[in-house]
């Protein structure tokens, strides 16, 4: 079996409404690290239950499931509107250290009226402000991560000192209706900036993907076609041109977003398994995304066929890893560790 040249990312949702045992959440995810994925996506929002049954936090899910797992990716959903930016910095720091290393985020907005009367804003606003306001949020969280020097943690006890207080910053960070001046209260992370990820498949996401995003998703239909390929083509060119616009390099490790092509999936048997394994083989080979998002429609099905089927074909051709040569999510994604901006001279990349 040959070495993939260009390595293929493959991501799964395991989003299970009206399910809150914590053991089915976590046998879908030991499932699919059994499988090399790169990161399981956990959705949530400020938006009212379905059926009323209740809702999970995605982000204290995965911080539950991480210490119970050892190589995947964990990215929950988080919700900037009415939400503290320092907080959701804390947060998803916290997921990188109790996972050493393999956090990451897909910035969420919540554009429901009545989550803005929960929360006392008058009017929800527009989805320009709400995704003016996210970009923002994804800004000033990277630097409240960099607050922190690597080495700023001293840890002496004969002394009593536990931090070095020079190696400490303020961010001063001005937002649209927002000011944070740090520094943060959690150390950096072990991945320096956990990874962030936005769903661009509308145009209004994608200018706050091509900003501040590693990994980008890209949404298609259920029965993916010649206009889906033209679509996610035309997706990623414009993430491109909008990346460079903003001063990122998108051939360059440091200006690199990874594209993945969203899908949904119903695989009812192993030729299903077989197909999908084709449709990805033939999109990777043409260049259209860097790898796959899969949305199964029925989590316990859909997970294993994808781990026992799919991901088999994709090994067996040698365009799937077949064990996880790095710990960090920014190592499965071939992603390099941001230097800290408030040290530069100190810390590598």
């Amino acid at each position: 079996m040959t070495e993939p040249t260009r390595p293929l990312h493959l991501a799964v949702a395991v989003d299970r409404p009206g399910v809150f045992d914590v053991g089915a959440y976590l046998d879908a995810v030991r499932l699919a690290e059994r499988g090399c994925f790169d990161f399981v996506t956990l959705g949530d929002s400020f938006g009212p239950p379905v059926g009323g049954a209740g809702r999970l936090d995605a982000l204290a899910v995965l911080a539950r499931l991480a210490p119970a797992t050892g190589r995947i990716g964990l990215v929950p959903t988080v919700t900037t509107t009415h939400t503290e930016p320092f907080h959701v910095s804390s947060a998803v720091a916290t997921l990188d250290w109790v996972s050493r290393g393999r956090a990451g985020w897909t910035v969420g907005v919540s554009p429901g009226q009545d989550e803005a009367r929960a929360f006392g804003r008058r009017a929800a606003p527009p989805a320009d402000v709400l995704w003016h306001e996210a970009g923002a949020v994804a800004d000033v969280v990277t630097r409240l991560w960099d607050s922190w020097e690597d080495d700023a943690e001293i840890r002496d006890a004969a002394t009593g000192r536990f931090i070095d207080r020079d190696k400490l910053h303020y961010v001063d960070f001005a937002g649209p209706g927002f000011g944070v001046r740090g520094p943060a209260i959690v150390p950096r992370p072990p991945q320096g900036h956990p990874v962030t990820a936005v769903d661009a498949t509308a145009v209004l996401p994608r200018e706050a993907a091509a900003r501040y995003a590693d990994v980008a998703y890209v949404r298609t239909g259920p029965a993916p076609d010649a206009r889906a390929v033209r679509s996610l083509r035309a997706a990623r060119e414009d993430l491109r041109r909008r990346a460079r616009a903003h001063g990122r390099d998108p051939g360059s490790a440091g200006g690199r977003i990874v594209v993945l092509a969203s899908l949904p999936v119903a695989l009812h048997t192993a030729a299903d398994a077989v197909a999908l394994a084709d449709l990805v083989a033939g999109w990777y080979a043409d260049g259209v995304a860097d790898g796959f998002h899969f949305r199964p429609t029925d989590p316990d099905r859909d997970l294993a066929l994808l781990v026992d089927g799919t991901v088999p074909v994709l090994q067996h051709r040698g365009l799937l890893r077949v064990f996880y040569p790095g710990g960090t999510l920014r190592e499965h994604l071939c992603l390099p560790r941001p230097a800290n901006r408030y040290a530069p001279t100190k810390e590598t990349a």
